[in-house]
């Protein structure tokens, strides 16, 4: 499993700018792809809400097909990707990126149709988490997906019995396709500028799931109250927030990433209260309590790691002598990160 290094953060354009030692983003860079991930945690939340209320019009599915659909024609417009130019490995990476992008719209959707969202979004967290000690390189990580995944369960109410099979099954696959959705997206990241492997990967994830919209809701998709509702879904809770998210994967471990998304449901608890005015359990304040001190933890854990090694390295060039070396003179686009 590869996943985004912030010791060799990738280009855009496919290239080296130099040859040498890559040096890590010091504070500023690892506090920025966290505020990213943030805000798109908010921007999911605030559309979830607002898909609360479509739900009844287009139904679990049609609501995923309006977000997806509309998102990907934004995008297109917007972006403009390129088609050429691309390496069968690049449209391999973009077409596993949007299926597994759809999958878990769409198995997300049909768990919540069936069990309460606390649990399916506990059950579906478990997936980043898993990938979480699976990618992380530090022991220390591991405490911290630990202390997330006692917030997460608390939050889901402290147990799981007497749910729906179907619904378990349906959130337990979502957060399997949420953690193929991180590696994927750093992947589609490294290997496409700016947001174009975004904008092709959610025509791919339309397409995936627009057939079995069409068939669950049909002529109601075209309401124009449901398709307004549905492009401003679209927006807060794929455009903005996918976008966010794959900048931040440019320079952020997969690991720290995925840690920070058990974020999600203390952020879906908070914009309940605020919103929706549902009022917090003791339970529930401290299960957000644990979430946030393992994000934090996270997050201070790859801003000191990012400043030591910003040490060493500047150490490290003192103490060298300053000789050219031959290899700068042969850049060429090999060297690249997206190789």
């Amino acid at each position: 499993m590869t996943t985004p290094s912030a010791a060799t953060p990738p280009t855009t354009s496919g290239t080296a700018a130099h040859v040498g030692p890559a040096t890590a983003p010091g504070r500023r860079g690892s506090l920025g792809p966290v505020g990213l991930v943030l805000a798109g945690g908010v921007s999911v939340q605030f559309g979830a809400a607002l898909a609360v209320n479509l739900m009844p019009r287009a139904g679990a599915l049609g609501v995923v097909t309006l977000r997806l659909a509309v998102a990907a024609v934004l995008m297109l417009v917007v972006c403009r990707p390129k088609l050429r130019g691309h390496s069968r490995a690049d449209w391999g990476t973009v077409l596993a990126f949007g299926l597994a992008m759809g999958a878990m719209n769409g198995l997300f959707y049909q768990a919540v149709s069936r069990i309460p969202l606390g649990p399916a979004v506990t059950l579906e967290v478990l997936g980043p988490l898993a990938l979480s000690v699976v990618a992380s390189r530090r022991a220390v990580n591991l405490v911290w997906a630990a202390l997330a995944l006692a917030g997460v369960f608390l939050l889901g109410g402290g147990g799981l019995t007497g749910l729906d099979p179907a619904g378990i099954a349906f959130a337990l696959g979502a957060g399997a396709m949420w953690a193929a959705y991180i590696v994927f997206s750093a992947r589609t990241g490294r290997r496409f500028p700016q947001a174009d492997g975004l904008a092709l990967a959610l025509v791919v994830a339309a397409a995936l799931i627009t057939p079995l919209g069409v068939a669950e809701s049909g002529s109601k998709l075209l309401v124009p109250t449901t398709l307004g509702l549905g492009a401003a879904v679209a927006c807060l809770s794929s455009v903005l927030p996918y976008t966010l998210e794959l900048l931040a994967l440019r320079r952020l471990p997969a690991s720290t990433f995925a840690i920070l998304m058990s974020l999600e449901p203390a952020i879906a608890a908070l914009a309940g209260f605020l919103i929706l005015h549902q009022s917090l359990s003791l339970p529930e304040a401290m299960a957000i309590a644990l979430v946030i001190a393992a994000s934090m933890g996270a997050v201070r854990t790859q801003v000191g790691r990012g400043g030591r090694r910003n040490r060493r390295n500047r150490r490290d060039q003192r103490d060298q002598p300053d000789q050219p070396d031959p290899r700068d003179r042969q850049v060429t686009p090999e060297s690249g990160l997206n190789a």
